[in-house]
């Protein structure tokens, strides 16, 4: 399923210039497309980056012929509307395989089978947090169907990547991720994206509890919050989308979201990419762990259900803990010595190449010191804010009236999207809204009706 030669905007060659037709041509190269993720400090939408991906026919019906009848865990949450979130500790589980929760999910509530306790009126089904690796082990080559190499990461594909197949209703709660940026391609149907800046933390009421390595979870429903309970909610900043297939999401560090699907089938590909931050993040983790576990453990020894995380599958001794620490800080301490070493080299270059062109090294790297960095870096993230337009559209502060369950913020139907068979075809292109909103963001003077 590897794809074949893809050409981008530097190295199409122009219409009736002998381009081969069917060729798509991308709208940032993968150098481009990694500065603006590496620079870009607001969540954006990428449209027109993957629609020649193999990954955007993945529909659930192709993937349960691809899986044929293997077994797959689904979580299974209640379709409800009170102000208390449904952590992962409250779900039931199933173990189906995709036919059956196709079949399922058809409202034909079956008598027998894995889902013959679950009416499909009353909940909803997610098989979530699904590695590659693990679901595709016998079937290697799917991973080239994934290209992240097009977002200027080579190399990456669907190996580091996690697939997420849910139902209408099926959601994560409120939470951050404690690693890297995260990059989601939507596959199939729509998900709404609910997210908030990491400033606004303590507004989200942040807790441990249920405990998860890689996140920290919000006290709060952020679909219908308990104000009484969590006055400080009203000042959290919501930025709302609604993700349509073919299109890329990025979600920067430490961004708070809550997802939901919001049509009767989606299908979606997450890959983490690793900043440089993890490194210390993973000695923060790991003594987290550590008082965590020692914590709840001294509280009901034999009760971890009611406050580990079923992702957490591996094990919580106090021993497995601190050898998890050691070796977190001597990756740090590695990464440390790494960084120092090349640092002091190019410190070294960069003298030999002043001194050759006959300048003060010592009034440059002063420059450098006292400001020249953060100046560069003011000046990348500006011009990545300035590439807002109909192939790079920024998540902006919403109102706060939430739409309605079958709505969109940004998006009516979705038909031009997405085809009779699930699958989105042709050249994608932002909705008009969203096209709206990114040419509002660079032209503040615009007063066109949206």
């Amino acid at each position: 399923m590897a794809a074949g030669p893809r050409a981008t905007a530097d190295t199409a060659p122009a219409a009736g210039a002998g381009e081969v037709e069917g060729e798509h041509i991308k709208p940032f190269t993968p150098e481009k497309a990694k500065e603006i993720i590496m620079s870009l400090q607001q969540p954006a939408i990428f449209c027109n980056m993957a629609v020649d991906w193999p990954a955007q026919h993945w529909t659930a019906e192709h993937l349960s012929e691809v899986l044929h009848g293997k077994q797959i865990r689904f979580r299974m949450g209640m379709k409800r509307t009170d102000t208390a979130p449904q952590f992962e500790t409250t779900c039931g589980y199933v173990e189906a395989t995709l036919e059956e929760f196709l079949t399922w999910n058809c409202d034909q509530s079956p008598l027998s089978g894995p889902f013959r306790d679950y009416d499909h009126s009353k909940f909803w089904a997610y098989a979530d947090y699904k590695y590659f690796v693990s679901l595709f082990d016998d079937k290697t080559d799917i991973f080239e169907g994934v290209i992240w190499s097009d977002f200027g990461f080579p190399g990456r594909n669907g190996r580091e990547s996690t697939l997420w197949i849910g139902s209408m209703g099926a959601h994560t709660p409120c939470h951050l991720d404690s690693y890297g940026c995260n990059l989601v391609f939507q596959v199939q149907g729509r998900k709404r994206w609910h997210l908030f800046p990491p400033e606004d933390t303590p507004f989200l009421y942040p807790t441990r509890i249920p405990y998860e390595e890689s996140s920290v979870f919000s006290k709060i429903n952020v679909v219908n919050p308990d104000l009484k309970r969590f006055p400080r909610f009203c000042k959290a900043r919501r930025h709302m989308v609604t993700l349509n297939p073919g299109q890329v999401l990025f979600v920067p560090r430490h961004w708070w979201h809550y997802v939901e699907s919001i049509d009767p089938v989606t299908v979606s590909i997450n890959s983490w990419i690793e900043l440089e931050e993890d490194h210390q993040a993973r000695v923060e983790e790991a003594i987290t762990r550590i008082l965590v576990c020692a914590l709840k453990t001294a509280e009901d020894p034999h009760n971890t259900r009611a406050w580990l995380n079923p992702t957490e599958v591996e094990e919580t001794s106090h021993e497995v803990n601190c050898r998890y620490l050691n070796r977190a800080v001597s990756a740090l301490f590695d990464y440390y010595r790494t960084s120092k070493v090349v640092e002091i080299q190019a410190l070294r270059t960069n003298r030999e190449h002043m001194k050759k062109e006959g300048l003060n090294v010592h009034n440059h790297m002063e420059m450098e010191q006292t400001g020249g960095q953060d100046l560069s870096l003011g000046v990348v993230k500006q011009e990545a804010a300035s590439l807002f337009g109909p192939d790079l559209v920024p998540v902006i502060l919403t109102s706060e009236e939430l739409p309605s369950k079958t709505g969109s913020i940004f998006e009516g139907d979705g038909k031009d999207f997405v085809g009779e068979d699930g699958e989105h075809s042709g050249k994608l292109h932002c909705t008009k809204r969203q096209r709206m909103m990114s040419k509002m963001l660079r032209d503040p003077n615009c007063k066109e009706d949206i």
